[in-house]
């Protein structure tokens, strides 16, 4: 299992792409996300940290006045011999007329911000609960 991957990509905007996935609308681009691929809850969750990063991107960019013409996250990571997370990494692609310097200093804010990592990274309980 610490081998397989379970690689996941979301891409909005000019880096939106075509191919199999699924749509998702987007309050930031018209023609919506195209998330995926999503068959198992190994996916789901390493594709809510790129849906969390990706509309990270494009709600900060606009607080910092950075122009951004499409973003693109893959996020991957394993599992040990008990499913329990080796962890998770994602990496980002900017569409952006704006500086190098600009772009990595948004992603750096990004990193920080983003509620999705953030909450894995502090260790969530899961608990089952009666319905």
């Amino acid at each position: 299992m610490a081998d397989a991957a379970f690689g996941v990509r979301a891409a909005s905007g000019t880096l939106r792409g075509e191919g199999p996935g699924v749509e998702l609308p987007h309050a930031w681009s018209p023609e919506g996300v195209l998330a995926g691929p999503v068959t198992n809850g190994a996916q789901a969750l390493h594709l809510s940290v790129a849906l969390c990063v990706l509309n990270d991107v494009h709600r900060e960019a606009r607080e910092l006045g950075i122009p951004v013409e499409g973003v693109a996250v893959s996020a991957d990571g394993g599992f040990d011999q008990a499913w329990a997370s080796t962890g998770i990494s994602y990496s980002v692609v900017v569409d952006s007329e704006a500086s190098a310097e600009a772009v990595d200093q948004l992603l750096a804010v990004v990193d920080e911000v983003a509620e999705v990592p953030r909450a894995l990274r502090a260790g969530a309980a899961v608990r089952r609960v009666e319905p």
